[in-house]
């Protein structure tokens, strides 16, 4: 059975379905929470942890299972990548909102080069006031990231969104450093390939 079947069981209201999606994915959303926890520097109680988990199980269930029917396996993704990208958004965004709650972070470097997508292409999440400033070179190279394949937009996402380093991202995606700057080399060229195509230019990296 597939991820998408698997899936498609558990949101048909499949009560062994679903035991078996959290005995096999419980332990992976925690190492998930755990590791975004360490890397940004937070000590947590551990029923702050287990409140994370549960509102995340909470949100792949409401409204009849509503999130988790989003999954799709677009461009190879499987289950558990999806559910990687879901507890990692999950919990920057619940650090970022509940920061006296959680606690005071314990190390305010990155740990990393400080290198990120962001110093070499133009583009700073496309905020309201960065599409305005950048104008027309913004829109289309959201566009080719757009097109980038899931587990890129994700790189991107927490590269530039989020602002974690390549020595972080190694950590989440379970990569060496190596492996983490062939893929932002990868995706840097591939955006280049692309902006060109538009007729603008990207700066070369470094």
């Amino acid at each position: 059975m597939d991820d998408l079947e698997f899936a498609a069981r558990c949101v048909s209201a499949d009560k062994t379905a679903w035991e078996e999606f959290l005995e096999k994915y419980s332990r992976l959303i925690y190492s998930y929470i755990h590791s975004i926890i360490r890397i940004k520097g937070y000590i947590l109680d551990p029923s702050v942890i287990e409140d994370i988990f549960n509102e995340i199980i909470s949100s792949l269930i409401k409204n009849d299972f509503k999130k988790l029917r989003s999954y799709r396996g677009k461009n190879g993704c499987s289950l558990a990548s999806w559910l990687r990208q879901v507890t990692v958004n999950y919990c920057l965004s619940y650090l970022r909102s509940n920061q006296q709650r959680a606690a005071v972070s314990i190390d305010s470097q990155d740990g990393g080069d400080g290198s990120s997508l962001a110093d070499i292409i133009p583009y700073r999440g496309l905020s309201p006031a960065d599409s305005v400033l950048n104008g027309e070179r913004s829109v289309q190279l959201a566009d080719c990231i757009e097109g980038l394949n899931t587990d890129d937009k994700f790189f991107v996402e927490l590269n530039i969104r989020q602002g974690l380093s390549l020595e972080q991202l190694k950590d989440i995606l379970g990569i060496s450093r190596g492996a983490a700057d062939m893929r932002r080399n990868r995706i840097i060229g591939r955006l280049r390939d692309c902006f060109k195509q538009k007729g603008f230019e990207m700066p070369s990296p470094e």
